[in-house]
């Protein structure tokens, strides 16, 4: 602050301000009770009474200001992160400056048109007071005699006002702020002494620039300098300051937002204007100068608003909204979730986030351009979501749609809700999550001691609900209806159609329904809940609202059809879950916000890192090993070398779709699929492989970016399991069979009968085959022999009755002859061959056809 020049008038004014406010009170109330009663009719409950019962000081505090969040667009050569602003959110469109940041024409505008008296009084100024008490009881002006001191008074408590947390309590803040009442006129001059004893008279003016109001929602010298002119305060030309000082008596009339208003502004300017020139502010030149300069569309040039996330970085509003919506939960803002939400509203804040500018701009463009947000044939959403595993930094959040939350909507391809996250941070319910879910199925398998080369039914079939085991059912720690006991049968199927026995590693890579069903006839059902719970993983609508009738449970479910993926969950979730898996098994919840700097350039902490171990080291890398696998059927892969690993999920009705895929580095979430209705994604387009040509960018993105490294080597024990080693039953007998399966804790299945030479009740075949891995409790089916089949015998050069007598004797039923030429060699009366020849396998109701030589036939 600049040191003061006090005169002698202001001194006088001043001594009256420091003693004897009573006396000042009763001066005061003489002058203004009379004409004010009658002229504008405010009543007063007392006199002295009310002026000594007020408070002695008022502070000026700090006003709103905008809150700025920033994201990474790069590193600087120590490979720290650069930051660029992507948004800027605010109740109140202003901007606090400093003294010297304001246009000294500003100051003196303010002054001139305002307070003409202002660095003379000491808060009140008797003389206005007078002159204004005769001019409203002569009916001429209804001037308050209001100086800049009280004007800050009063917009400081309009402020308080507008900082309640209802509307009707704003409101009505802002209705006593301004009443017309004699105790209001009292109260904000006994105030104004006070700020006159704490402030210098530069930071009463400083305060009252930055505090008032200037139209719409501009408030402070700074906003709306660059609302109206797009320069800043300490820019503007003579002419632009005396209009901006136009504004502050009637914001209403005299406003630069609407051109009708610019007559108006125009008059008051000139007044303004003129005061300054009195007051020898300025000269006859610069005077007449401004005079000459318009108030209209050539000289007013509305920039247009920058706030709230809708005007976000077109690539980052919904990420933007997700932020906000961490407001009540950033302890940097406060103690409490409401001391969070009232500060940000305060302003101030500058958030740096964990966005990467660089990969959210590839996810955008991927996702816009897979999935248009205007397409007709279907409500076509797509999102996709990338975290850091070991941190759970949010490095990227795409949508499909354009964000808007006006009330009014923005029309088609436009939406509020953030298909990435939970409701209660963006509104979605989430979506149905399909065979991404198994994974944690496989999880339960392999730390139950299983294996990837343990081979299971792969079949579609139907199974009873009652023989899953279910921990959770009637349990404490049970959710509610989805944890059962469930009963009754469920016939699922593959979705191709695939048969036959499995490994539980090809299971995995072709994501065989049947598998995973047969293992998780295997598994407790609740444990495989918790597995999930334990790497994060909620459904998306888990918050009670007894208001929403269409959602029964917001509990994650744990009934049987929950292992090939019923639960509705959101994209964020299950990027940290899978990310969790890669960080060898320690889940981190996801974080947004890197740090906080509040409106004195303190550094405060953001989202702290919340990571803990869900799974051990072994199975997370044997899980791994089996998705690496998997991934590497996947168009979604870049196939550039690096290390990665994944997993596909399709609902039945083919109406989601994801793909969730990770590095050591980077995971990444994607879901393309209906936001509502049931249109099969098949007849879409590029149909679910969609989903990997929005990821395949990402990945590659992302891989440049985030070099990873190799994956842990998988647990040889997890990978070949505890399972039993098939013996080779073949010759052997049925009853042989069955016992040894039962013994080693298989389940035997009458495979039926087949043709063959063996033995009838010999076994022919098994599945699995001999040699394979079982799962104990798994299924080994036998077939035994029918002996149809039998080796044709060598008949050749034998006459035709033996020779039909010895296949007769070998079990062929059907023996007949032929004539084959021989001529006279000694051939003549024997066997030359047969039709099937000797050594073949033929059934033994099938016709042998022998050929007897002849000398001529």
């Amino acid at each position: 602050m600049r040191a003061q020049n006090h005169s002698p008038r202001r001194v006088v004014s001043g001594l009256l301000g420091f003693t004897g406010l009573s006396a000042v009170a009763g001066v005061l109330v003489a002058v203004l009770v009379a004409p004010l009663v009658a002229v504008t009719g405010v009543t007063a409950t007392n006199t002295v009474g009310i002026f000594d019962s007020l408070p002695e000081f008022i502070e000026i505090g700090a006003q709103p200001q905008k809150n700025e969040i920033f994201a990474i667009e790069g590193t600087d050569a120590a490979g720290a992160p650069v930051y660029r602003q992507i948004a800027q959110v605010y109740d109140q469109n202003r901007e606090e400056v400093a003294w010297d940041a304001v246009s000294p024409f500003l100051k003196q505008a303010a002054v001139a048109g305002e307070d003409r008296r202002f660095y003379e009084h000491g808060g009140v100024d008797l003389q206005g007071v007078v002159r204004a008490a005769i001019g409203n009881a002569a009916g001429g002006s209804k001037s308050g005699a209001s100086t800049l001191s009280m004007q800050l008074v009063k917009n400081i408590y309009i402020q308080d006002a507008l900082q309640e947390p209802t509307d009707d309590a704003r409101k009505a803040g802002v209705r006593a702020a301004q009443a017309a009442t004699l105790d209001r006129k009292l109260k904000e001059m006994k105030l104004a002494i006070g700020l006159e004893k704490r402030y210098t008279k530069d930071e009463i003016l400083l305060g009252y620039l930055n505090i008032a109001g200037f139209g719409g929602n501009n408030y402070g010298v700074e906003a709306a300098a660059q609302r109206y002119y797009g320069v800043s305060a300490l820019d503007v030309t003579l002419a632009q300051a005396a209009s901006l000082i136009a504004i502050v008596q009637e914001p209403g009339a005299r406003g630069l937002d609407d051109p009708a208003d610019h007559v108006a502004n125009r008059e008051r300017r000139d007044v303004v204007l003129k005061n300054m020139f009195v007051e020898k502010m300025i000269d006859r030149a610069q005077l007449d100068e401004a005079l000459a300069v318009p108030v209209d569309a050539t000289t007013v040039v509305l920039s247009p608003y920058r706030n709230g996330c809708i005007a976000a970085d077109p690539h980052a509003t919904y990420f933007c909204d997700y932020v906000t919506t961490l407001v009540p939960e950033l302890e940097a803002l406060g103690t409490s979730p409401q001391e969070r939400t009232a500060n940000w509203v305060l302003g101030g804040y500058s958030l740096y986030t964990t966005l990467d500018l660089r990969l959210q701009t590839v996810a955008q463009d991927a996702v816009a351009r897979q999935a248009p947000a205007t397409e007709a044939r279907l409500a076509l959403g797509a999102s996709a979501v990338s975290v850091q595993p070991g941190t759970g930094r949010i490095l990227t959040m795409a949508q499909n749609t354009r964000f808007d939350n006006t009330a009014v909507g923005g029309g088609p391809g436009t939406t509020s809700v953030n298909y990435n996250t939970d409701r209660q941070y963006g509104g979605s319910r989430g979506f149905q999550i399909g065979s991404t879910y198994k994974v944690f199925t496989l999880i339960n398998w392999l730390q139950s001691g299983h294996g990837l080369n343990e081979v299971v039914d792969g079949n579609g079939r139907t199974v009873q609900q009652a023989a899953f085991t279910n921990s959770c059912a009637n349990s404490a720690d049970g959710g509610g209806v989805e944890d059962g006991p469930f009963g009754g049968p469920w016939p699922f199927k593959n979705s191709s159609g695939e048969r036959g026995n499995r490994s539980v590693m090809d299971a995995t890579a072709a994501s065989i329904n049947g598998a995973y069903v047969s293992m998780g006839l295997q598994l407790d059902q609740c444990e495989t809940k918790r597995i999930a719970q334990a790497l994060g993983v909620h459904p998306a609508n888990n918050v009670d609202d007894p208001s929403t009738t269409d959602i029964v449970e917001n509990k994650l479910g744990s009934n049987p059809s929950a292992i090939i993926g019923t639960n509705v969950i959101a994209p964020l979730t299950m990027a940290a879950a899978y990310a969790g898996i890669a960080n060898h098994g320690v889940y981190c919840a996801p974080v947004a916000v890197e740090s906080v700097t509040d409106r004195h350039g303190a550094v405060l902490p953001g989202q702290a890192q919340s990571c803990a171990p869900a799974i051990t080291p072994e199975v997370a890398a044997t899980t791994v090993f089996a998705l690496e696998n998997a991934m590497k059927r996947y168009a979604g892969n870049p196939k550039d070398g690096t290390p990665i690993f994944g997993k596909t999920g399709t609902t039945d009705d083919f109406d989601q779709t994801w793909l969730m895929s990770s590095t050591t580095a980077v995971t990444t979430a994607v879901w393309f699929g209906n936001v509502s209705g049931k249109y099969n994604l098949n007849r879409y387009p590029g149909g679910i492989n969609n989903r990997h040509l929005i990821a395949k960018p990402i990945n590659a993105a992302a891989n440049a970016l985030y070099p990873a490294t190799g994956f842990d080597a998988p647990a040889a024990a997890l990978v070949s399991g505890r399972g039993v080693t098939l013996a080779d039953f073949t010759g052997g007998t049925a009853t042989a069979a069955r016992s040894i399966v039962e013994g080693a804790g298989l389940v035997y299945a009458d495979g039926g009968q087949a043709d063959s030479a063996l033995p009838a009740g010999a076994v022919v075949s098994t599945s699995p085959a001999p040699g394979a891995v079982v799962a104990r409790g798994g299924t080994v089916t036998v077939v035994t022999s029918n002996n149809a089949l039998a080796a044709v015998p060598d008949v050749t050069a034998t006459p035709f009755d033996e020779a039909a007598a010895t296949l007769g004797a070998a079990g062929f039923t059907a023996v007949t002859q032929s004539c084959v030429s021989v001529g006279q060699g000694g051939a003549v009366g024997t066997v030359v061959s047969s039709n099937p020849a000797a050594g073949l396998t033929a059934r033994k109701s099938d016709e042998v056809r022998v050929a007897v030589g002849r000398t001529s036939c």
